[in-house]
């Protein structure tokens, strides 16, 4: 028996908006959490588990659960990891519903990145940005990503049309799902040629800016069978988190927490990265993919720029197909916060729901990868793996 043999994912929504002028916070967060429980053939009543970041506004859950009303909650999780914070939710869930402490367990997650609205926490200062942002002039993520991008090169020869290769897939993936932010194919040089925000990246390296959310709901096996779904539930196989931190400015760039997050989920679910049918990987920049493929033991360090070529990310005869709903790079990054959209796609995938053009013949595995903080400097790592029921 597996860890979580008795649990699985019964519930998975991607608000289909992407500029959300009209809407606040409250109200995402309670439209994703009401498509995740009407897909898992349940209600708000039947929740008593909700987990949310803070991404959630006003006082995180305690403010959620007032304005949708879970008046049957007996655990709440506001663990916040950045972009990583869906897969912990998860995880965390995973681990309540074991202990007995709930039985069904909603992750919300929204964002108004786009038309201007905060979420409610964050906003704390912390030692070294004095050093960082105003002595440095770093310019926030996309600069902390390009230094570790610029290094990349400079160590193994990657180059920015390897970049570039990252995009053309997500964009050619995005082609395929109406509900993406970025419909248009583009090719290598249309990214080359897009303005440089922070050398090595261009402004098409980067993620795209949206509102929007997603919601996710995990229960026992045996609820999943009596509510007669009739399709498939999805398990856990594996999970592992890890940290990284800057250790005194004694850093290395060229590798991220990932390297320890994804060795614990495939030695926990028995697998290697050989065994992966399909890939969500957080893709705020195109960098932080070649990284990942590399961390996560996908290819050898050093090599993800090579791995990436001809079409290798690309569903569904890839090597290895990535992010087939386009991806934070051309469908939807709400909040600034990509976790919980990887985990949908990846239960669309396993369930056979993914897009017509992108859906694999026979995904039975699917790996889920996401980070928080900055790449090669301070950050959080989430790698989950997730299998069919019957696979």
């Amino acid at each position: 028996m597996g860890r979580w043999d008795s649990i699985r994912i019964v519930g998975a929504y991607e608000h289909p908006g992407r500029e959300l002028p009209d809407k606040s916070l409250a109200q995402i967060h309670t439209e994703v959490a009401l498509g995740a429980l009407a897909d898992a053939g349940l209600t708000l009543d039947d929740v008593d588990g909700y987990f949310c970041g803070n991404d959630a506004p006003g006082n995180g859950w305690i403010s959620m659960a007032d304005y949708m009303g879970l008046r049957n909650l007996r655990y709440m999780d506001s663990t916040e990891t950045g972009g990583s914070a869906p897969i912990y939710h998860v995880a965390h869930a995973l681990a309540a519903i074991a202990a007995g402490d709930c039985r069904v367990a909603l992750v919300t997650l929204a964002g108004k990145s786009r038309t201007g609205e905060q979420s409610g926490g964050g906003g704390l200062t912390v030692p070294e940005d004095g050093f960082e942002d105003r002595m440095a002039g770093w310019n926030g993520p996309v600069g902390n990503y390009a230094l570790a991008a610029k290094r990349h090169m400079h160590e193994f020869g990657t180059t920015s049309a390897q970049l570039a290769e990252v995009k053309v897939a997500a964009s050619i993936h995005a082609s395929f799902n109406p509900n993406a932010f970025l419909k248009k194919r583009v090719t290598v040089d249309d990214v080359l040629n897009s303005p440089m925000l922070a050398d090595p990246l261009h402004r098409d390296d980067c993620c795209v800016v949206t509102d929007g959310g997603g919601a996710i709901v995990v229960t026992t096996a045996e609820i999943a069978r009596d509510l007669g779904l009739g399709r498939r539930a999805v398990r856990v196989l594996g999970h592992g988190e890890a940290g990284k931190i800057v250790n005194g400015g004694k850093v290395d760039l060229t590798y991220s927490s990932a390297i320890w997050s994804g060795a614990r989920a495939f030695e926990q679910a028995g697998l290697t990265p050989q065994d992966i049918d399909y890939a969500s990987i957080y893709d705020s920049f195109t960098f932080t993919v070649i990284q990942m493929l590399e961390d996560l033991g996908f290819c050898e360090r050093g090599q993800g720029g090579r791995f990436v070529l001809e079409g290798a990310l690309v569903a569904p005869f890839g090597r290895l197909p990535v992010n087939t709903d386009g991806g934070g790079l051309a469908n939807n990054h709400p909040g600034g916060r990509g976790g919980v959209t990887k985990l949908i796609e990846a239960v669309r995938q396993l369930r056979g729901e993914a897009n017509e053009g992108v859906q694999l013949h026979d995904a039975g595995l699917a790996l889920v990868h996401g980070n928080g903080g900055f790449l090669g400097t301070r950050m959080r790592s989430a790698t989950m793996i997730l299998g069919r029921e019957d696979a």
